[in-house]
C-alpha cells in the first residue's frame, strides 16, 4: 500500500518521464502539482491517500486530464495561461495551479475515478512494424484482434497510411498518414492485407458521444500539437466508418476469439499497446496460456501471431515484441518506439528473445 510520500513522488516520476518525451508544459504542471497538492480539497485527499500503486494506476495522468479539460473548455483563465506556456516561473505556476485545485475541486475529483483512456493512432506505427515482421514470416493476410482498444482508434489501422523508413503500408493516399521519424533498419518490405479488425475494452469509449470524445482528447498532452490534430482526424474517421469494438474482459474475449474457426492462410494476430499493466495478473496469465495453447495447435495453414507495444519505464521508451506460431522462436524484440509514435527504431537481428516484463509496475505516459 502506498503512503503520502509515495503518492506525492509520483508527480516527480511523471515529470521526469514527460521531460524525456519533450513535453515541457506537462512537466511543469506535474512538478507544480507535486508541490502544492494538499488535504484541503477532496481531490488532494484522494490523491495523497491513494491506496494502490500511484504510477501503475496513473493517478497523475488522471488528474492531468482534468486540468487539460479545464484549459480546453476555457474554464480557468489561469490554468490556460500555464497550458499555453505563457508562465514558466515555478512560483507563479504554483499559485495558479493551487487556485485551480481549490476552485475546481468538484470538477477535478471525478477524473480520478478511472484510468486514462489513452488512445493514440500514432502507436499504430509500432504495431504495423510488428505486423510486417509477421507478414514476412507467414504471408500477407492478417486477422487482427486488439485488447484494450479504448475508443478504437487503432482498429482503423487498415485505413491508415504508413511510411516506416521508406517502407509503405496501407492505402495511398490515406485520410490519416502516419510517418514517424525512422531510426535503424526499416521493417520488412512485404505486402500486408488486413482482412478484419476487432477489438475489446473493459470500458469502451463511444466517440459518438461528444463528451466522451472531448474527454479522450483531454488526455492528449497539450505540448503535442501534432497528436491533437491526429486524434481529431481519427475521431472523425471512427464516427464515419465505425469500428468493431466490444465491451468485455480481455482474457475472456481472447479465449473466445481463439476458439473460433480460422480461415486458411490467414494469420490471426493478438495486438495491444499500453494495456498490459491494466490487466490483472490472473488475466495476463490466462492470455499467455491461451496463446501458447492455440499456438501449439496451429497447423501450417492457420498461423497465430502476437504483436505488442508496451512500455519500458526505466528507459523511457516502448518495446515492440513479436511472436508467431507454428514455430519455436520465443517472443522477439524487433523495434523500440516513442510512446506516441513520434519515432520508431528498428533493431538488427539477432533479436532479443524473452517475454515482456513490466518494469516498475506500470507506465507513466498518455
Amino acid at each position: 500500500m502506498a503512503d503520502e510520500a509515495t503518492n506525492r513522488e509520483a508527480f516527480r516520476v511523471q515529470a521526469e518521464y514527460s521531460a524525456a518525451m519533450d513535453a515541457p508544459i506537462v512537466t511543469r504542471v506535474c512538478l507544480s502539482l507535486g508541490r502544492v497538492i494538499d488535504r484541503t480539497t477532496a481531490t488532494g485527499r484522494a490523491v495523497l491517500d491513494w491506496p494502490g500503486d500511484p504510477v501503475a494506476d496513473a493517478i497523475v495522468l488522471r488528474l492531468m486530464g482534468g486540468f487539460h479539460a479545464l484549459h480546453r473548455s476555457v474554464a480557468d483563465w489561469g490554468v490556460s495561461r500555464v497550458f499555453r506556456g505563457e508562465l514558466i516561473d515555478p512560483t507563479e505556476v504554483d499559485v495558479l495551479i493551487e487556485e485551480a485545485l481549490q476552485t475546481h475541486d468538484a470538477a477535478l475529483l471525478p477524473w480520478l475515478d478511472g484510468p486514462p483512456q489513452t488512445n493514440e493512432a500514432g502507436r499504430s506505427a509500432g504495431l504495423m512494424t510488428g505486423l510486417l515482421h509477421l507478414a514476412q514470416r507467414f504471408g500477407p493476410k492478417i486477422e487482427l484482434l486488439e485488447i484494450g482498444s479504448s475508443a478504437g482508434l487503432n482498429l482503423l489501422i487498415d485505413r491508415y497510411g504508413f511510411d516506416l523508413g521508406g517502407v509503405r503500408a496501407g492505402p495511398d493516399p490515406a485520410e490519416l498518414s502516419i510517418t514517424p521519424e525512422w531510426r535503424g533498419p526499416p521493417p520488412p518490405d512485404v505486402p500486408i492485407e488486413i482482412d478484419s479488425v476487432r477489438g475489446v475494452d473493459i470500458a469502451p469509449v463511444d466517440l459518438i458521444d461528444d463528451a466522451a470524445a472531448e474527454r479522450l482528447a483531454a488526455y492528449v498532452w497539450v505540448d503535442a500539437i501534432e497528436r491533437q490534430a491526429r486524434i481529431d482526424t481519427a475521431i472523425a474517421m471512427v464516427r464515419r466508418y465505425g469500428v468493431q469494438l466490444e465491451a468485455g474482459d480481455a482474457a475472456d474475449w481472447v479465449e473466445t476469439r481463439l476458439a473460433e474457426p480460422q480461415a486458411e492462410r490467414v494469420t490471426r494476430v493478438l495486438m495491444h499497446s499500453v494495456v498490459w499493466q491494466y490487466i490483472p495478473k490472473s488475466g495476463r496469465d490466462r492470455i499467455r496460456t491461451a496463446m501458447a495453447s492455440a499456438g501449439a495447435r496451429a497447423p501450417a495453414g492457420k498461423r497465430l501471431g502476437w504483436v505488442m507495444m508496451e512500455p519500458n519505464r526505466d528507459l523511457h521508451r516502448h518495446e515492440v515484441r513479436v511472436q508467431g506460431w507454428p514455430g519455436e522462436t520465443p517472443m522477439e524484440l524487433v523495434a523500440l518506439t516513442h510512446a506516441h509514435g513520434a519515432w520508431v527504431e528498428g533493431l538488427e537481428p539477432p533479436y532479443e528473445t524473452r517475454d515482456y516484463v513490466m518494469r516498475g509496475g506500470g507506465s507513466v505516459e498518455a
